[in-house]
């Protein structure tokens, strides 16, 4: 079994990358956003960004910093298949991945207005937002010395592969088959 994580800033694409690995390689799909998405839920709260970071650094601070995708990879073991894992956001959930073997980290990145504009494309219910408060979520979520907050530019820096995704989903779609490839040849 291999796991790919997926990480990277808001609205570059991960999605989009997780779909071309589900569609044409066969992966199995884990999501952070899924997974918090239906604590959310549970608890009746809205679901929108900021629920789900509060709700994350909650769950990190009361059992571990890699707690979530603890859990997501528990579910991914019983699959057996090569699987997924999205919306990485801490440098503690890298390193428990990473500890299990098998694991590669992807990291994504586009320009910061295409990622914008992606988004608002994308429409889902923590999209409806302004460029700036887009802009302030990410920042919230870019560093933090906290092993319980998100953390993505420490986790970038964590990357087995970066991939930038300016141009078109065919592009984004080679990159990743590229890699898929390098890893299917070692």
């Amino acid at each position: 079994m291999r796991i790919i994580g997926i990480t990277g800033t808001l609205g570059a694409g991960k999605g989009t990358i997780v779909d071309y690995l589900v569609k044409h390689e066969g992966f199995e799909h884990f999501s952070v956003r899924g997974y918090l998405t239906e604590e959310i839920n549970k608890r009746g709260i809205p679901v929108n960004r900021d629920s789900m970071v509060a709700l994350g650094n909650e769950l990190r601070a009361q059992n571990s910093p890699s707690f979530i995708v603890e859990q997501l990879f528990e579910q991914a073991s019983k699959s057996g298949a090569d699987c997924i894992i999205e919306s990485i956001r801490t440098i503690g959930e890298v390193q428990a991945l990473k500890r299990k073997g098998g694991f590669w980290l992807f990291a994504v990145d586009a320009d910061p207005r295409t990622r914008y504009e992606r988004v608002i494309e994308r429409s889902s219910e923590t999209d409806h937002v302004s460029f700036e408060k887009f802009w302030a979520d990410e920042a919230r979520e870019m560093e933090s010395n906290d092993p319980n907050k998100q953390n993505l530019l420490g986790c970038i820096n964590l990357a087995d592969y970066t991939i930038e995704n300016n141009g078109s989903l065919e592009d984004l779609n080679q990159k990743v088959k590229k890699i898929i490839n390098e890893l299917n040849s070692n």
